[in-house]
């Protein structure tokens, strides 16, 4: 199928041939018929992407400030190559559009095969979207008009937000698309609606929906303006659809509104904000949030659980509802703001179109209708070289195209002979961009092209953590070697389904800290001491949001089993004994009890080391993130954040640094690749499903102590 996507390095708006998306719980795949593109949002982002990276880090300053931070603990090279990759990552473009439900997928309840849909999809021949954000469409309502639902319910929320009464007064800042679905929403709400732009056309057209529009390039005071119309009162509220740089919209707003009145940003604007402005009349303001309540909540958007409509009645969904429920019934005319219109197929003429043509307002892309099967067409070809496998060379399927995958496995596979076969992903976009980057014959968006492909004898599994454990299996069953990025499950039971399977293939764990040229210098000297060790290990592992789907226990287990498993297996390898004994607490923190990221773990190995892993999610980030002390026979040995390894009381070792910070994934996965050719594993495959269980023992540890 294909679908546009913007590239935020170069500003290269393209048309890109993808693998249809893959069905997935909670989800409904649809066959687009229209989409409308967003003269404000997607405009934005093109020009974004059309500016250098000066004025890139101009426009996102508190992006400079992440870079600034990530050069100060990885180092230079490693955070300008982070950043390169991600401006190099294309953005799929688009959020409004209409078209017919393709395929369901379990657990959805509202849609079935063949019914007309909105979605807040992207622009493409097929779009996945979860059930929550899709709504059926009236018989009456054209999709062409029903595309625009999405894009007028980010105006509806911003309404809902400003609670207007019949016969109130609102102003309107700005007539763009959303601006002037804003005019006629009011009107609907039995609203007086006052509206300013600087283009005359979009001022008729709000004329012609019922408001006093007036021009505010022809050196008019607007806010005298207003004024004069409210008797000196001033409107009751104010929405700014506007999007400018600067602040005067929100300054005018404050000026003309009456005392108490609602001010609701609804566009993009500067907020330096008069404080003298807002205090003498006690204005409120607020910033709305796209559609609706329920945005950028994964429980309610990716897990479908809906709002009780008694708590809250207006949902994104319901909003949605209500817009399409307007245009069955004539109170809605989008067709008046429709100024272009083309093919999917030109979709680059119409982001010319956006990018030249300042007065255009709604451009309409209409999709053919050729068949399309999600499953034939769930691959696309790459490139069409031979696969020619010599006796044990790898020929590797990859499971997820993520950023570790995008940023530090493929790089670090860079010149190693083995043959790449074909990579998976969810939604085929990335899929398709990581393998043309690394040269793969085949992009996919279904997992069954890697695990019922005979020529591919490795999969390398990079998803999320709650489905590592079906891929191992499926992997092993399918006779093939396996690395998955940590962990390898999440519950016993996944473990002991794991261990149950017979077969001879390498399985290996991404511990990759085993492997960093500082862990093995540590290793090397730890060699010549007898002694038990004392290890203290601790991670400044930085405050991740609860929301975060690494913090939900279902998905990725949380932290301790996502992460910190990385440093038990670390400190087993140095030990190079058995786990006898371990015991965590976590710090007592009522309001975050339900986060596993503020952690002491302690461990005894039988030889008679002890370990202690600090993993703490509530330091600053100036310090070392991690950093590792050894003691041992009277000397001692520091690591400070994988680059800087110092000794104490050695004679014949000081220091040993590297030039950027090595945590060893490079030497990692060629050990995989190393292994396979040479049949040893790289970590002994009872040292994984040690780690493993220590790792599930601290959880439950730590999850009993808070029932």
């Amino acid at each position: 199928m294909k679908q546009v996507l913007q590239n935020l390095k170069n500003g290269n708006t393209s048309i890109e041939l993808i693998p249809t998306p893959s069905l997935k719980p909670g989800f409904i795949l649809i066959q687009l018929e229209t989409s409308v593109v967003s003269a404000g949002t997607e405009r934005m982002l093109v020009d974004f992407g059309k500016s250098n990276y000066l004025q890139k880090a101009r426009q996102q300053p508190e992006k400079v400030k992440q870079v600034i931070d990530k050069v100060k603990t990885d180092g230079l090279q490693p955070t300008i190559n982070a950043v390169k990759t991600k401006l190099d990552q294309p953005i799929p473009l688009g959020y409004s559009n209409a078209g017919v439900v393709l395929a369901v997928g379990e657990n959805v309840h509202q849609f079935k095969v063949g019914d007309r849909v909105v979605s807040n999809g992207s622009h493409a021949e097929v779009v996945s979207v979860p059930e929550n954000l899709c709504a059926k469409i009236p018989d009456n309502v054209p999709s062409e008009q029903a595309a625009f639902t999405v894009i007028s319910s980010i105006g509806l929320q911003g309404i809902r937000l400003a609670k207007p009464t019949l016969g109130e007064t609102f102003m309107v800042t700005g007539l763009g698309l959303i601006g002037l679905l804003t005019v006629q929403l009011l009107r609907a709400h039995g609203c007086k609606v006052i509206a300013s732009d600087y283009d005359q056309r979009k001022v008729d057209l709000a004329v012609s929906f019922g408001a006093d529009a007036i021009n505010a390039g022809n050196e008019m005071n607007v806010v005298d303006y207003v004024m004069n119309k409210t008797n000196g009162r001033g409107v009751d509220g104010v929405i700014v659809t506007a999007s400018t740089k600067s602040s005067d919209p929100i300054s005018q707003a404050a000026q003309m509104s009456r005392k108490r009145g609602r001010i609701i940003l609804v566009g993009v604007t500067g907020l330096e904000l008069n404080r003298s402005e807002f205090y003498e009349k006690e204005l409120s303001f607020q910033v709305s949030c796209s559609y609706g309540p329920g945005r950028y909540d994964a429980d309610y958007e990716e897990k479908g659980q809906d709002y009780p409509i008694g708590f809250v009645r207006w949902t994104e969904q319901r909003n949605f509802e209500a817009i399409l429920d307007m245009m069955g019934e004539g109170k809605l005319n989008v067709e008046s703001l429709i100024t272009h219109k083309f093919s999917f197929d030109e979709a680059i003429d119409a982001y010319k179109t956006l990018s030249e043509d300042r007065t255009s307002i709604g451009i309409v892309l209409q999709y053919s209708q050729r068949k399309i099967s999600f499953e034939k067409d769930s691959a696309v070809q790459l490139n069409q070289r031979d696969i020619m496998p010599f006796s044990g060379q790898p020929v590797v399927g990859i499971i997820g195209a993520g950023n570790y995958t995008n940023q530090t496995l493929l790089p670090a596979m860079n010149g190693l002979n083995i043959n790449k076969k074909t990579i998976v992903s969810s939604g085929g976009m990335t899929s398709v961009h990581v393998g043309k980057r690394f040269d793969f014959c085949k992009a996919s968006t279904d997992t069954d092209h890697v695990f019922n492909d005979e020529e591919v004898n490795s999969v390398i599994i990079t998803t999320r953590h709650n489905t590592h454990a079906h891929y191992v299996k499926k992997a092993l069953e399918s006779k093939k070697h396996v690395f998955v990025e940590k962990p390898l499950c999440l519950t016993l039971k996944e473990l002991e389904d794991i261990k149950k399977i017979n077969h001879n293939q390498l399985i290996m764990v991404g511990f990759n800290r085993r492997f960093s040229p500082h862990t093995e210098q540590i290793k090397s000297l730890l060699a010549g001491t007898p002694q038990p060790k004392a290890m203290v290990m601790t991670i400044n592992a930085g405050a991740i949001p609860a929301s975060h789907w690494t913090q939900d226990l279902e998905i990725g287990g949380g932290r301790i089993i996502g992460e910190a498993c990385h440093f038990i297996d670390l400190l087993r390898y140095l030990a190079n004994s058995p786990i006898k004994l371990v015991h965590a607490i976590s710090l007592a923190d009522p309001s975050e009890a339900e986060l596993e990221d503020k952690v002491t773990i302690n461990l005894t190995f039988e030889d008679g080391s002890i370990g202690t892993i600090h993993y703490f999610a509530n330091g600053h980030k100036s310090y070392p993130k991690e950093s590792l002390e050894v003691f041992v026979g009277g000397k001692i040995l520091s690591l400070d954040n994988f680059k800087i390894l110092t000794g104490y009381g050695w004679s014949n070792f000081n220091k040993f640094k590297t030039k950027t910070q090595d945590k060893g994934h490079a030497k990692g996965i060629r050990a995989f690749f190393e292994g396979i050719q040479s049949g040893k594993a790289p970590i002994p495959i009872n040292e994984i499903y040690e780690v493993t269980e220590v790792t599930l023992d601290i959880v439950d540890q730590l999850r009993r102590g808070t029932e």
